[in-house]
């Protein structure tokens, strides 16, 4: 009997996984252009929606905030809402990497290379 011949059977499984893992990979990533997130500012005064891969695809501004006086205000209102929506694209993208690696057994924290 040849010795080693039972690390080759952990190497054709850790193929399979790595294979697995390339196609979860690749739907997941398409995946993140359908997941919508919504951010708001101004208590929903202003709303954000953007993808999970953060593509800006809507905005939604409440009427009431148009006061030629506050143009300030509307623009820090609109800024902070679509950095909340930024953000939570992140999260979101970053939920849906945690569960494709935690079926791996990688850790919860494990960065990947994108």
């Amino acid at each position: 009997m040849i010795k080693g011949l039972g690390q080759l059977g952990d190497m054709a499984k850790m193929m399979k996984q790595a294979q697995e893992m390339q196609t979860k990979m690749t739907q997941m990533q398409e995946d993140l252009h359908s997941i919508m997130v919504t951010g708001e500012s101004g208590a929903g005064l202003v709303k954000a929606t953007a993808t999970a891969k953060g593509e800006l695809k809507g905005l939604d501004i409440d009427p009431s905030i148009f006061n030629g006086d506050d143009k300030e205000v509307v623009e820090d209102l609109i800024l902070a809402a679509i950095k909340d929506a930024q953000s939570k694209a992140s999260e979101r993208a970053q939920q849906e990497m945690s569960s494709i690696t935690e079926g791996l057994g990688l850790p919860a924290d494990f960065k990947m290379p994108f």
